[in-house]
């Protein structure tokens, strides 16, 4: 049989039982062979309430050491993970019950007061010999598509059905052994688990990784930059996150009468899930006092695609070359296609198996050729190196130009008084306009006509925006990425 993503725990098990393999906010500090133990006694747990091969298993959860535990125990039997974020709405929930088809739901109530709720709402009891989780029961029937996949994500933004993301143990094996060669994981590293362990990028960099590494994971239940900044100056010696996350904490460090952060631990930073700027990776690097890593991935990339090796300083804002075991090139067939930039293909270990019960958008994932089709925009320059332009649904058409978020968004993330900034088209009369939203401190408030004049000196005419709002905070998910969709509430 090949090999499940539990296997690994075991084998650090084997190697080092009595090492640190996680500890949590709930004050549960676990060595490989307590892990291990827990996710044997789990499996036991979920047998007898009816779980076999090829059932999901639905996790509603915040981060904490139990949703380790359910993983893999999930995974001894042949199971598939649905790891979900318990601050989702009822009907977001719902949503995911109706198309998963759970036939066990499990609720980390002991860290969430989301999560208590929602075991509350669906009659959820607490699992025997499990203090941190509550179940309840459903009736499901397994499906034989699953032999193979350890996990199903399900990606948000979308209309219309949900779309369940199938990972392979492959799949997942493949990205956390990556994420190792390229951070030079081992067991003497302690990581920062804060992204949710719900999103791919938290369970392939943090969860995969750490586990396969054998390294210590200390689990954070939600971001927060005071506990953040305390971490980093507390053994942490890898973070992972995205750059709103580093924006909130340089912020937040600033505030503390600080210009740079004071860490005899951290080794590696990298930043993912939205595009860097030079100036402000800049400012980052100054303030960890180490090169800022950057990647791409999505979901159906198993997490990451690409990823830069920087050992000093640079002007490079790429996302990098390809990890090994992966290959990336762009389309220039496509409608949004303009000069160098086309949709960008990928291909390799990481590539998901597709979308659970659904052929058709299976289908239109994929080329002839069985590349994916990420729906990204980018360009590849003459040394190798993959470059982000944009999400072609994204793509602002103002006045018959093409304007390109993430470089409106580059230019105003350079002011000094703006934390982070997103932009996107809104339609007035028949034409697409350029809207800028800025999260600003209030005590370090921004004044527009300067953010505008700063603006024109970086923008041509046409990519200037139309209007800029200076709000305190942004729309973002658990991971810290900014909801585009949630913009318009801010009008």
């Amino acid at each position: 049989m090949d090999e499940r993503i539990h296997d690994y725990l075991d084998k650090q098990n084997d190697l080092r039982p009595a090492a640190p393999a996680l500890s949590d906010t709930l004050g549960n500090e676990w060595s490989y062979a307590n892990l291990t133990a827990a996710s044997i006694e789990l499996t036991d747990a979920l047998k007898r309430m009816g779980v076999q091969a090829n059932d999901r298993v639905l996790i509603l959860l915040e981060n904490c050491a139990a949703v380790l535990t359910a993983v893999f125990a999930i995974s001894r039997i042949g199971a598939t993970s649905v790891p979900f974020n318990a601050r989702q709405t009822e009907a977001e929930v719902d949503r995911i019950i109706l198309h998963s088809e759970p036939a066990a739901i499990l609720f980390t109530s002991a860290v969430s007061d989301e999560a208590a709720g929602h075991a509350k709402r669906l009659g959820a009891v607490q699992i025997e010999n499990c203090a941190d989780l509550d179940s309840v029961v459903r009736h499901s029937s397994p499906d034989p598509d699953l032999n193979d996949v350890a996990t199903l994500l399900y990606t948000t933004g979308t209309t219309g059905d949900p779309k369940g993301v199938m990972l392979t143990h492959a799949n997942l094996i493949f990205g956390g052994s990556v994420t190792c060669k390229t951070r030079k994981v081992t067991h003497h590293d302690t990581i920062y688990g804060v992204l949710p362990f719900s999103h791919v990028f938290g369970f392939t960099s943090i969860v995969m990784a750490g586990i396969l590494a054998g390294a210590n994971i200390r689990i954070a239940r939600r971001f927060v930059p005071a506990e953040l900044y305390q971490a980093l100056n507390s053994g942490i010696t890898l973070l992972s996150a995205v750059p709103q996350m580093h924006a909130l904490l340089m912020q937040y460090t600033k505030e503390q009468g600080h210009d740079k952060l004071q860490s005899n631990s951290l080794r590696y930073v990298s930043s993912g899930a939205a595009p860097l700027d030079l100036d402000w990776k800049q400012r980052a690097e100054i303030f960890f006092g180490l090169q800022l890593q950057n990647g791409y991935g999505m979901t159906e990339t198993t997490a990451g695609a690409s990823l830069t090796s920087h050992t000093e300083r640079n002007d490079d804002i790429s996302v990098g070359q390809p990890f090994p075991g992966v290959k990336i090139k762009v389309d220039h067939g496509v409608p949004d296609a303009q000069g160098e930039v086309g949709e960008i293909l990928v291909s390799g270990g990481g590539v998901m198996k597709g979308y659970f019960r659904n052929s058709a958008e299976t289908a239109k994932a994929f080329t002839r050729e069985g590349w994916l089709r990420t729906g990204d925009l980018g360009r590849i320059d003459d040394k190798g190196n993959l470059h982000i332009v944009g999400r072609s649904k994204e793509l602002i058409i103002h006045g018959g130009f093409n304007v390109y978020p993430p470089e409106v968004e580059a230019a105003l993330n350079d002011h000094p008084k703006v934390i982070q900034c997103a932009v996107a088209g809104h339609i007035v009369d028949g034409d697409e306009l350029v809207y800028a939203f800025v999260e600003a401190s209030p005590s370090d408030w921004p004044n527009e006509t300067d953010l505008r004049n700063f603006a024109a000196k970086k923008l041509a005419g046409y990519k200037r925006p139309s209007k800029i709002i200076i709000v305190e905070k942004l729309p973002a998910a658990p991971t810290g990425k900014i909801l585009k969709s949630k913009l318009g509430e801010l009008l």
